[in-house]
């Protein structure tokens, strides 16, 4: 069983047990979540696509982590102009786990 959800402004394919890396959410560690937004829930034998959501259902989750990614290098120049520029740059995010789906019937 899977799931299509909208979370911080993504869309994300998650399952039962998947570890997934959010965007920085402001929730403690170890709190469990409820993602309302679930646009697409697919069983072995059936799918259930939303306009634009699928009523009553919901996937559970859990805080596992805060972190920073890898860092990335923003490089810029303008050749023959003595231009140049560079930063570095680290996202911050959060892990979540997925405990559960649960397809809401009508």
């Amino acid at each position: 069983m899977y799931a299509v959800v909208k979370l911080a402004g993504f869309q994300y394919k998650v399952e039962k047990q998947q570890q997934i890396r959010v965007p920085r959410l402001d929730i403690p560690i170890g709190e469990r979540i409820s993602i309302p937004e679930v646009l697409l829930v697919s069983d072995n034998e059936k799918k259930v696509v939303g306009s634009p959501t699928v009523p009553n259902a919901t996937v559970e989750a859990k805080v596992l982590s805060h972190g920073k990614g890898e860092k990335i290098t923003v490089f810029k120049m303008k050749r023959r102009k003595n231009y140049r520029r560079k930063k570095g740059h680290r996202q911050h995010y959060t892990e979540i786990l997925i405990e559960d789906i649960h397809l809401g019937e009508n």
